[in-house]
């Protein structure tokens, strides 16, 4: 018997009801439930049976996915040589502490002034538990990690055209949606209007559901007492003694939610790459490419701009030149080449591969993002809001503001997340000079946070389309580039495999770009054992 003849309606019909009735962030929890949604196929470190007999594979990039595939390979017996743009490894796995300078393009010179100790992640800045690859590397390599709070139910959600500009608390507008949406769907089920869709029986046990997901009362209202506030929060808090009664709170009309749009954030907790628990690592992002870096001690070579690519029956041979200085054209070559140069600039490097994947590198634009960077004098948003890690998010340019999740109840600075914004935005933040950004930037946080102009040292702002050697935040596909180019992308042309997050189903995490690599070098090991 089929679902739709069992239950009244299809899978597909019951998630399409779902999404249009309490949101997307309900239905993609249905997906899962329903087993539609998957995590990370990866399920240990790989093994790569058979001998290579001494091939030698030229790596183009240091970012995770280079580090992991030389790792990988030349634990295999393969001669692994590395070459990559920057002063640094680890590509887009970046972090800036006090005294870093970072030049981008155009010329924009910013030294960062953070305190000792103190650190912000331009790139990546959490790892999910289900991206498996990411935490066994930590683990094999002995990178510490410590929880990222996606969701603080004290944080806030902004809108600068509702509620007076004023900050609401996730938890009130979560509790209230939830409570009005609860309430509707009640007198829906209880006036009999969904008859069609649910037996007598699941009409009963929705009812309740309902009544506890929404804390409605009796009758299927929500309205303020003890049970809603057990939920969004007490205008008092329970106490002791003689003065310890609570006040309940006034839960905000479904109008005004609705009007507001803050309802548009409630999603976030819900779906599947923000589900807790996140991770970090301690001390910043880049511990982790560090880590790997440690075990390639002298295969690396930084400061090295690739400017052709080529390719015969025997061999792979690259130009490449000091990416600071110029200077003389040198060369390098291999048996094999993986490539995990981001697609924003191989696009610009001559390299002779077939039509389609030629094609396929030319197909895929790259998203804008910035980053901003505030150092203050205080933790006040723990000392006077009581928000320990996690979010608050915004309609306002910077879209959100991040709170360090190490370091709670410090005296001391503190650096926050002042912006992190995609798109138009980004194009709008970073056409400004670094030092207008982050001014902007404390202007429009000081909408949520007054204390922002009395505490603020300094910042840092990085606009990853002014990024040289990447100029883009992450590979921006859609379903009909996906269709057209991707197996394109990733097949293995001639003597030369590309990898990286711009080749996997995982765009703009590093688990994408480390499963990437695992499997371009388990097919290129296939390919280099077979033909000897």
């Amino acid at each position: 018997m089929s679902d739709s003849e069992q239950h009244g309606t299809s899978r597909r019909d019951l998630l399409k009801l779902i999404g249009t009735v309490a949101g997307s962030a309900a239905m993609y929890q249905a997906m899962t439930s329903l087993g539609v949604a998957a995590e990370s196929p990866y399920s240990g470190p790989i093994k790569l049976e058979g001998d290579p007999k001494g091939a030698s594979v030229l790596i183009l990039g240091a970012g995770l996915a280079g580090l992991v595939a030389a790792l990988e390979l030349r634990k295999a017996g393969y001669k692994v040589q590395l070459l990559e743009y920057a002063d640094r490894i680890g590509g887009r796995c970046w972090t800036l502490r006090g005294g870093d300078r970072y030049t981008e393009l155009g010329g924009f010179e910013q030294q960062c002034a953070f305190d000792k100790g103190l650190y912000l992640n331009p790139g990546p800045w959490r790892i999910p538990y289900h991206h498996h690859a990411m935490l066994d590397y930590c683990k094999r390599f002995g990178v510490a990690l410590e929880p990222f709070v996606q969701v603080n139910y004290n944080a806030y959600l902004h809108s600068h055209r509702a509620f007076a500009g004023k900050p609401q608390r996730l938890r009130h507008v979560l509790s209230d949606f939830n409570g009005h949406v609860a309430e509707l769907l009640g007198k829906a089920v209880s006036q009999n209007k969904l008859d069609e869709m649910v037996t007598q029986e699941d009409k009963e046990i929705l009812l309740a559901a309902l009544r506890r997901w929404g804390a409605l009362n009796r009758d299927y209202t929500y309205a303020a007492n003890g049970f809603t506030s057990d939920r969004r929060g007490y205008e008092r808090d329970p106490g002791g003694g003689l003065a310890g009664a609570p006040t309940v709170s006034q839960p905000v009309g479904l109008g005004d939610l609705l009007k507001s749009g803050l309802w548009r954030h409630l999603a976030t907790g819900n779906i599947y790459e923000f589900h807790t628990t996140l991770f970090q690592p301690v001390g910043g992002m880049d511990m982790i490419a560090k880590a790997l870096a440690r075990e390639l001690q002298g295969l690396v070579q930084l400061d090295a701009k690739v400017t052709s690519i080529k390719q015969d029956a025997q061999r792979v041979t690259v130009t490449y030149q000091n990416s600071k200085s110029g200077g003389d054209v040198r060369t390098a070559s291999a048996d094999w080449c993986i490539c995990t140069i981001p697609l924003s600039i191989l696009s610009q490097i001559d390299i002779n591969v077939g039509n389609e994947m030629a094609s396929a590198i030319s197909a895929v634009p790259y998203d804008a993002s910035c980053k901003i960077g505030l150092q203050f004098k205080r933790r006040f948003w723990e000392q006077d809001d009581a928000i320990y890690g996690g979010i608050s998010y915004t309609d306002l340019p910077i879209s959100l503001i991040g709170y360090p999740n190490t370091g709670y109840s410090d005296a001391g600075k503190a650096v926050l997340l002042g912006a992190y914004t995609f798109g138009p935005y980004a194009y709008e933040l970073t056409a400004l000079p670094p030092a207008e950004r982050v001014k902007r930037a404390v202007a429009w946080g000081a909408e949520i946070h007054p204390q922002y102009e009395a505490e603020f040292e300094n910042g840092i702002a990085v606009g990853w389309h002014r990024v040289p050697g990447v100029q883009g935040c992450y590979g921006l596909w859609s379903e009909e580039t996906r269709k057209a180019h991707y197996k394109n992308l990733c097949q293995i042309d001639g003597r030369i495999a590309l990898a990286g997050e711009h080749a996997s189903y995982l765009p703009a995490w590093q688990e994408g770009a480390v499963l990437s690599a695992l499997d371009t070098i388990s097919r290129l090991h296939q390919r280099v054992v077979a033909s000897r």
